[in-house]
């Protein structure tokens, strides 16, 4: 309590002190005055924007519909810089952005010098493609460069296939029914022949799909390799995902390549196989899908009598397999 009364008292002081330096001022005369600068500095503007200015700027150049068998030798111009001249309201839309101007170069529309693997872009058609970003009252006074050469260089093809790249996670009691489908399934690599030496496929970039509970289709872009281009360069990936069930079947156990003179007898000789399958295969799947065995030469090795059983065969589609039991007894018998 004795500081806020400390503070409120330092406080009244200070008032007491600078209040009579303020009442010095004649306020509504420095309000006048600065009213009537800021009011010729409107009439200034106004004035200064109805006048002539040059400027210049540097408009950006995009290439596109270049051939799938030809890459640029070295790097093209991404900017040509050009020097217009119009009133300054007017320039105020190039340079706070509400006519940004660009310039998109057809590679097929461009010449080609004869002898040469070069491409040319004129001086005539350079300047055409300037004044169609223009407003009309704009007056174009120069431009660098002059010209465009595009030294470019043949690429080989190969065609290759493409797969999925990627880590797909299914919602609890569904899982991906049959192969991740590509389409198209190959495509055409355009690249030095070092370079197509190198590679035997082609990725998607890498995709995540987490709690899947739905069909998927995606269009997904081919993962980049320097110096290669692709055709196509996006592909569609279809992802069944499908609910499932679980199936229990009774499979009998086969081993094959027993030594000649000799039999074995397995206990049991049948095991129980469940696995996770969807609900659209549940019907269709019989023990004619799955085929378990045990190995001939473990027997002779053998020391506890006990044999592993292993999958043999399987359907595309079910998931999560397991073998009950795992291991078998036998007795190997030596024919008379």
């Amino acid at each position: 309590m004795i500081r806020l009364e400390h503070l409120l008292s330092i406080f009244k002081s200070v008032h007491r002190k600078i209040r009579p330096f303020f009442s010095r001022f004649k306020w509504r005369e420095v309000l006048t005055f600065l009213f009537f600068l800021l009011l010729s500095f409107v009439f200034w503007a106004l004035q200064s924007m109805q006048s002539e200015y040059e400027i210049q700027l540097q408009i950006p150049v995009q290439y596109k519909d270049m051939p799938g068998d030809m890459a640029f030798a070295g790097t093209p111009p991404h900017a040509i810089t050009v020097r217009i001249r119009d009133r300054g309201s007017v320039l105020l839309n190039y340079t706070l952005g509400q006519k940004k101007a660009s310039i998109a170069v057809n590679i097929q529309d461009t010449t080609l010098l004869h002898g040469r693997n070069v491409l040319l872009l004129s001086a005539k058609d350079i300047e055409g493609m300037i004044m169609k970003q223009l407003i009309p009252t704009t007056s174009l006074l120069s431009f660098d460069p002059q010209q465009i050469e595009m030294p470019y260089s043949k690429l080989k093809n190969k065609r290759l296939p493409v797969h999925f790249s990627g880590d797909i996670r299914t919602a609890p009691g569904f899982l991906v029914s049959g192969e991740v489908v590509v389409s198209p399934s190959m495509t055409d690599v355009y690249a030095a022949d070092a370079v197509l030496a190198s590679m035997t496929s082609v990725e998607t970039v890498y995709t995540e799909i987490h709690n899947a509970n739905k069909a998927i289709d995606r269009r997904l872009k081919l993962k980049e390799v320097p110096g290669a281009v692709f055709e196509p360069g996006v592909v569609s990936v279809t992802i069944h995902v499908e609910e499932y069930t679980q199936k229990t079947l009774e499979i009998p156990v086969v081993c094959t390549s027993v030594a000649e003179g000799y039999t074995i007898r397995m206990f049991p000789s049948t095991v129980k196989v469940t696995c996770n399958v969807p609900l659209s295969l549940f019907k269709e799947l019989s023990d004619k899908d799955f085929a378990v065995e045990v190995i001939a030469a473990d027997a002779e090795r053998s020391a506890s009598g006990m044999l592993h059983v292993r999958l043999l065969k399987k359907p595309d589609g079910v998931d999560r397999v397991t073998i009950s039991p795992d291991s078998i007894e036998f007795i190997l018998e030596q024919g008379k």
